[in-house]
């Protein structure tokens, strides 16, 4: 529990630096899916980063002033319910088990929380994010300023506990980066899986199956994500989920999945020909795509803006687009003319990252909050080691007049995870087949 005590310590600075107060972080609600069955529960991963703590109807409570404490709320033990459900902590058991100063049953939280934000100079809290809390703070701070008569004072500045988190999650310790490496290792060999038993007649569910399968017996908890699996036109469609549709001889099959592993997530994407050969359309805009990402990757370094990688991606892919008459050069004019004008968003409409950690598309600013701006925008974020995103670029072409047929209904997307390191970048998920002479020799095997 020693991380998520730093984490705990760490916040508490911030705070301390602010004045103190009290900081408040619920964990995720259950959600019923119907009168007798409740979807499958996943803690919150702000409460989680801070806690380490798995159980629904917990929350964690930061007291920062003369004395500082880190209280946990957490349902008591039930032998009956534990019969049913599992093992419960309770609140002494969790207090020593997860290094809480002090723990309490969580129908104390109303009668504790006011005592607490008394006198306290401000409250951390995300305002908006869990409804059922909100109308508790509500009445907890009412019952704060119930007690001005007798010189008690409510908390006279609020602030949004998730912004400091979002930065403090940002950059990712040795021990989550040694956590996704392995999430990463596990969803690339899942793509691999599903490479070998795709074949022309499979269903896309099918595949998805392999997938599906392949995290579970490696420990994986959940998908990361709802995995995309799509084949021939319906990986043109950017959040497309896998369905019935067949694979056929000569069409491509995009997987975009990746397996949650302790908390973090990973997100990789490959695509490939269900029967095991790029034609000769589909390779052209597959090693395009390849390097662009190539370009990216060169790009996601220390020093660097999060949008560098994004900008080299374009420029790659744009110049494609003219040299296999996607875009017509009479018409759209030469590379630099397309990139201002953004003619290339007819077949690339998405960009080429984003941050990955506890959530698939995980918290933090992508702009530079605190340098100085002259126009009103603010800069892009400046890569440091630690950091960890997506780099995802792809090409995706609809049927419309004046595109070349031959490319028609193709869809191709390139993603790996990268870790941003001193000296570049660690691509987490380079397991997983990626060129096509890889992809072929997989899935001739």
């Amino acid at each position: 529990m020693q991380s998520y005590a730093a984490r705990r310590a760490a916040l508490i600075a911030h705070m301390q630096a602010k004045g103190g107060g009290v900081a408040i972080l619920p964990t995720a609600p259950e959600v019923a899916r119907n009168s007798d069955a409740d979807y499958p529960y996943r803690h919150d991963s702000y409460f989680y980063y801070l806690s380490g703590f798995t159980e629904p109807e917990s929350v964690i409570v930061l007291a920062v002033g003369k004395t500082t404490q880190a209280i946990l709320f957490c349902r008591e033990k039930n032998l009956e319910r534990e019969i049913w459900d599992g093992y419960r902590y309770g609140p002494e058991a969790a207090r020593s088990s997860f290094g809480f100063d002090a723990a309490y049953p969580i129908a104390a939280l109303d009668t504790e929380l006011p005592k607490l934000l008394a006198n306290a100079p401000a409250i951390y809290y995300a305002l908006g994010s869990n409804a059922k809390l909100d109308t508790q703070v509500q009445g907890w701070l009412q019952a704060v300023r119930m007690q001005a008569r007798a010189g008690v004072t409510a908390p006279s500045a609020a602030h949004d506990i998730h912004a400091l988190l979002n930065e403090m999650r940002l950059v990712k310790d040795a021990e989550e980066i040694d956590i996704m490496r392995r999430a990463a290792t596990i969803s690339g060999q899942a793509h691999e899986r599903a490479m070998r038993m795709s074949k022309p007649g499979l269903h896309e569910y099918q595949i998805e199956a392999e997938l599906l399968h392949e995290f579970r017996r490696h420990g994986s908890q959940f998908p990361a994500y709802t995995s995309i699996v799509a084949t021939g036109a319906n990986a043109c469609v950017l959040h497309y989920r896998a369905g019935d549709a067949v694979l056929k001889d000569g069409d491509l099959v995009l997987i975009d999945a990746g397996c949650e592993l302790d908390s973090y997530a990973s997100d990789i994407t490959r695509t490939y020909p269900a029967n095991g050969k790029f034609s000769g359309p589909q390779k052209t805009l597959y090693e395009i795509v390849l390097a662009s990402q190539t370009a990216a990757i060169a790009e996601t370094k220390p020093g660097k803006r999060f949008i560098d990688g994004h900008e080299a991606a374009v420029k790659v892919l744009a110049q494609g687009m003219l040299d296999t008459g996607l875009l017509d050069a009479n018409k759209v004019g030469m590379l630099d003319d397309v990139i201002a004008k953004g003619d290339y968003r007819q077949f690339y409409m998405h960009r080429t990252g984003h941050w990955i950690g506890m959530d698939v598309h995980d918290v933090g600013d992508y702009r530079e909050q605190d340098e100085a701006v002259a126009d009103g925008e603010k800069p892009w974020r400046i890569l440091r080691p630690g950091m960890v995103t997506t780099i995802e670029p792809g090409i995706y072409v609809r049927p419309a007049q004046g595109v070349p047929e031959q490319y028609w209904n193709i869809g191709i997307r390139i993603e790996d995870d990268a870790l941003v390191t001193a000296n570049g970048c660690e691509i987490l998920s380079k397991n997983a087949p990626k060129t096509v002479a890889e992809i072929e020799a997989v899935m001739k095997s």
